[in-house]
């Protein structure tokens, strides 16, 4: 690789990582201000970054939109499949994969508990986001104007006494879920039933999430985080494949 074309992959880390001014970014490179002025307009011409009013450089338009398409290129439900069926032979539990396509999060794959109890959710159908554990576990992980987009056209719904019914509340837990890595469901959609869910990243950021769930009377949630290692190893194993 050029080195030109090392350089610029270099500052657009840089940039993703932390907006900056031309000074600083001169600065990190040691560069003079004047060649990395030069770097830095010849990437705003094809749209990978852009000038913030306060001077500060960040990502631009194009960079994002091509973030966008590789993550839409992605196959879950292809990477997945052999994972989702492993994990639900170790477990029992049901357990589901979910993918973020662009504004919506959608059930992709379901493997069905063994004892033959059938939950609602179905290949195809879009996931409610404030009151499912896949749905927290990827909000958790994104930036806030993808979390809002995701968001944007959300009826907040109470199903149960538990339900997430506002913003803040939401945002609450999902600071919790980040910190600690995984995602629950606990009564929140139907009375009787709890999730566990743990998030799936590509290098480009969340695709995804995976879970086991379980109908109260046959596991409650104290027994699902039991399954907790071996659903972070399936979610890994399923990284592993669209890395």
């Amino acid at each position: 690789m050029s080195q030109s074309v090392t350089r610029a992959a270099r500052i657009i880390d840089a940039i993703a990582a932390d907006p900056r001014t031309v000074a600083e970014l001169a600065e990190a490179f040691d560069l003079h201000r004047s060649t990395m002025f030069r770097e830095l307009q010849a990437l705003e011409e094809v749209g990978w970054v852009r000038r913030r009013g306060n001077g500060r450089y960040t990502l631009g338009t194009r960079l994002a939109a091509l973030s966008k398409e590789a993550l839409d290129s992605l196959d879950l439900r292809e990477a997945g499949s052999a994972h989702v069926r492993r994990l639900q032979r170790r477990v029992g539990n049901t357990v589901h994969l979910a993918a973020l396509m662009d504004r919506s999060i959608v059930y992709v794959d379901k493997a069905e508990d063994e004892s033959g109890v059938r939950m609602y959710s179905r290949v195809g159908k879009a996931v409610i986001p404030y009151c499912s554990a896949v749905g927290k576990a990827i909000l958790a992980n994104l930036d806030v104007p993808r979390r809002d987009a995701v968001l944007d056209d959300v009826t907040w719904e109470r199903f149960t006494d538990l339900t997430i019914t506002t913003r803040e509340h939401l945002d609450e837990e999902l600071v919790r879920v980040r910190a600690r890595g995984w995602a629950t469901d606990d009564r929140e959609f139907e009375p009787y039933v709890n999730c566990l869910a743990v998030p799936i990243t590509s290098p480009l950021g969340v695709v995804g999430a995976i879970s086991v769930t379980a109908v109260r009377m046959v596991a409650d949630l104290d027994q699902l985080k039991r399954q907790l290692p071996a659903l972070r190893e399936a979610a890994e194993a399923i990284s592993a494949e669209i890395a």
